[in-house]
């Protein structure tokens, strides 16, 4: 389809079926004593929940985790089956910091943020790092984008291993904050974007996550929802995969966002495959 080599990083098969396990177990892992007793406290609207919640449960440790009303039902029922307590909130209406920060003060609990916290961040890049380990050097880099967490963690990774690999943040055309961060040169915060990528809802990049993508990363790209179900279908069809909208993203700028590939040698980071089966046989079915 490219003219190019493509290799896929498949994080939906990863353990709690997306990249966010190596960042969550990573910074929990970390906590001393004091803090394992109390435990961690985070919001998500899935992926960084099960996470959290599995890496909470290995660890001894207890897990709430703040999530949006309208987050998809297999990640609120998957992040109380790892044993996680589940706090709902309105994501449209209700400030999700604040109501962290008043969880975390009550409960002496420690806040471990979805993207924008160093060991989280480090947890990440162990995806890229393991992709070039195995296949060696790319040319070029397609990550997914939400909060900047994986992206950072792996311009981080692939600027060690691979120093001429070009590297594209992918987030959806919805929801460019990141786009429009990257091109400005300062953090741009946007209401909350509606989008089906519901991993890169994200209002604004962190301060630790746009620093290392400003440096790092050559571009930041978009992709319509249109050409995700796209790529959700070609997954199912083609590679017999599970994917969720928000794991396409990398593949579909591949395909669509007009970076000449032919005869490359291409990396894309899927990033996990969590979707309702329900919405998935919807979406495919559009």
């Amino acid at each position: 389809m490219l003219g190019a080599n493509v290799f896929f990083k498949c994080e939906n098969f990863q353990r709690m079926g997306a990249f966010k396990f190596r960042g969550a177990f990573n910074a929990l892992s970390r906590f001393d004593a004091v803090q394992r007793r109390a435990g961690v406290v985070t919001f998500s609207s899935g992926n960084h929940a099960q996470a959290v919640a599995l890496s909470a449960r290995i660890l001894g440790m207890p897990a709430t985790i703040l999530m949006p009303s309208d987050a998809p039902q297999a990640k609120i029922d998957a992040t109380r089956g790892y044993g996680g307590e589940v706090i709902l909130f309105d994501r449209f209406k209700e400030d999700r910091e604040a109501l962290l920060q008043a969880l975390a003060r009550e409960r002496g609990m420690t806040m471990i943020p979805p993207f924008d916290h160093p060991d989280v961040i480090a947890g990440q890049g162990t995806a890229v790092k393991e992709l070039l380990d195995e296949v060696g050097e790319l040319d070029h880099l397609f990550v997914c984008l939400g909060g900047g967490g994986l992206l950072s963690g792996s311009a981080l990774s692939a600027r060690a291993l691979s120093p001429r690999c070009k590297i594209y943040g992918v987030e959806p055309e919805a929801g460019n904050d990141g786009q429009q961060s990257f091109r400005s040169g300062h953090i741009v915060r946007i209401p909350t974007p509606k989008t089906i990528a519901d991993g890169a809802q994200s209002q604004a990049l962190g301060e630790y996550t746009f620093a290392v993508i400003q440096r790092d990363v050559d571009d930041v790209l978009t992709a319509t929802d249109a050409q995700l179900v796209q790529a959700m279908r070609f997954f199912a069809e083609r590679m017999k995969m599970v994917v969720e909208p928000t794991g396409c993203l990398g593949f579909a700028a591949a395909c669509h966002a007009g970076v000449p590939l032919a005869g490359q040698r291409v990396g894309v980071l899927i990033s996990g495959g969590n979707v309702d089966l329900g919405r998935f046989g919807e979406l495919l079915a559009l």
